[in-house]
């Protein structure tokens, strides 16, 4: 059965979230040739592109909570890619040498990824959905109820 078909086919929780299962999917197949979760991937390129990056910066670029991000880079740490830098009160997250080293396969899993969703969408329509998507959740974080987190 087409998801648009559904019986929440038009609810928005629904949809998004048979989205998002169907993207995971796609993306453990592009990064599974490194033994790296997709979220795994995402943060250390943020370190490979910001060296001594502060956790706080990759959860606002990731959009992840501080707990998770936490999770994800002890687990990098823990396969040598990335170290920890505490100076003070801040930490500092850098790749290590292994980290580095994974940098042209990194690029190839993500390229892979991109190319593999494009062949599906058409490579226009694939930008304009993602853009989209960005819009819609900053518009959706504006309006949030008062008190709750905004990311």
């Amino acid at each position: 059965m087409k998801a648009s078909e559904c019986r929440f086919g038009h609810c928005l929780y629904f949809t998004a979230h048979a989205l998002a299962r169907r993207v995971e999917r796609m993306a453990l197949e592009c990064w599974k040739k490194l033994s790296l979760s997709p979220s795994h991937a995402y943060v250390l390129l943020l370190v490979l592109e910001q060296p001594g990056i502060q956790p706080t910066k990759l959860g606002r670029q990731l959009r992840l909570e501080p707990s998770t991000i936490t999770r994800l880079i002890e687990k990098l740490e823990d396969r040598k890619l990335v170290r920890r830098l505490v100076q003070g009160k801040t930490t500092l997250v850098y790749p290590a040498t292994a980290g580095r080293k994974l940098l042209p396969q990194l690029k190839d899993c993500l390229e892979d990824f991109n190319l593999r969703y494009a062949s599906i969408l058409g490579k226009a329509k694939s930008e304009r959905v993602v853009k989209q998507m960005g819009r819609i959740i900053d518009q959706l974080d504006q309006d949030a109820t008062p008190g709750r987190m905004k990311s």
